[in-house]
């Protein structure tokens, strides 16, 4: 009997590939750049399944161009990439890979609090140039971390993770979320929950870990940055455009705020001229860059499509009502 074709738009890793190959015939993407969008609708024609990144955009052109596509396995926890109802509407399956990324990112969201709060960048590039003649007492001095407060705008999984890791710190937290966490998740956190502009007001750090959504869009914006302390920084994990770029830009120009620190940007990949700035600390959407977790999400995608294809309901299905008909 033949296997079903599945394309995943990038190399993936051995682990997941070799199981893949048990059930599959898999075309993968493998080349070092991203597929262009001529090309993935080219070859998803006769595919049935789509393991993809977030860089895929899943709408009615892409379905259109697939008529024989039962399932998207989507590598990440976010899946603001997809048009969720034409896929239900179309009968396609969507999951994510939830869970496994959660300390991954919470620890790099704290490398970027650390970095952005102690110059790290700026010395780097210092020590690098040879332009580093002698120790000053005033040089690249930054801010302290410990005793401060940390404010996080999304109490969830990862912002839990954050949290935790404040806590050796001594830091004092603060959060603000649509729901509030359980009162035994903020004793155990020492975790205040706040409104949101008085966590603005108060926090010394803004560390951002909410999704996508129509809610979340421009979230942080002019009034919310101008809220903020002069010295405090700005720290953004989650996705791009929950912040208004040109906002920001504007608020570091004016100092209303001491820098920030971004894995996320508004019109990714691309990052904006004015944030080139001393004082933001900039990465390229790596928060869950680590071998080992990349590897588990590849594994999760894998998983998530042979449950599919094997009539069992994907563990991370993202759009039950599929399921249900």
């Amino acid at each position: 009997m033949d296997r079903p074709k599945i394309l995943a738009t990038h190399r993936l890793f051995e682990e997941s590939r070799a199981k893949l190959s048990e059930y599959f015939e898999v075309e993968y993407w493998s080349d070092s750049d991203r597929p262009a969008r001529s090309e993935v609708l080219h070859r998803i024609r006769d595919k049935e399944g789509l393991i993809c990144l977030i860089t895929e955009k899943i709408d009615d052109e892409l379905l259109g161009a697939a008529p024989h596509l039962r399932m998207v396995a989507n590598i990440a926890v976010g899946f603001d990439n997809i048009d969720l109802e034409a896929c239900t509407r179309r009968n396609v399956a969507v999951s994510n890979t939830p869970g496994v990324l959660d300390e991954t990112t919470a620890d790099f969201a704290w490398t970027l609090l650390m970095a952005v709060a102690r110059r790290l960048i700026e010395g780097d590039a210092l020590a690098r140039s040879g332009g580093w003649k002698s120790w000053n007492l005033d040089q690249l001095c930054g801010a302290d971390v410990w005793g401060k407060t940390l404010g996080v705008i999304g109490f969830g999984r990862i912002g839990r993770a954050l949290a935790r890791r404040a806590g050796g710190f001594s830091m004092r937290v603060i959060y603000s979320d649509a729901v509030r966490a359980p009162s035994e998740v903020e004793r155990e956190l020492k975790a205040e929950y706040t409104e949101r502009d008085e966590l603005l007001r108060q926090a010394d750090f803004v560390s951002l870990h909410v999704p996508l959504l129509p809610e979340t869009r421009g979230l942080i914006g002019p009034r919310e940055l101008a809220v903020m302390k002069p010295s405090a920084f700005l720290v953004n994990t989650s996705r791009g455009p929950v912040v208004q770029e040109a906002a920001l830009v504007t608020a570091l120009e004016k100092h209303q705020i001491a820098g920030a620190a971004l894995d996320v940007y508004e019109r990714e990949p691309q990052i904006g001229h004015g944030l080139l700035r001393p004082n933001v600390v900039l990465a390229p959407h790596m928060a869950s860059a680590s071998v080992e977790t990349r590897t588990r999400m590849a594994m999760m995608a894998a998983e998530n499509t042979i449950a599919f294809f094997q009539g069992r309901r994907p563990p991370n299905l993202v759009n039950p009502g599929v399921w249900t008909k």
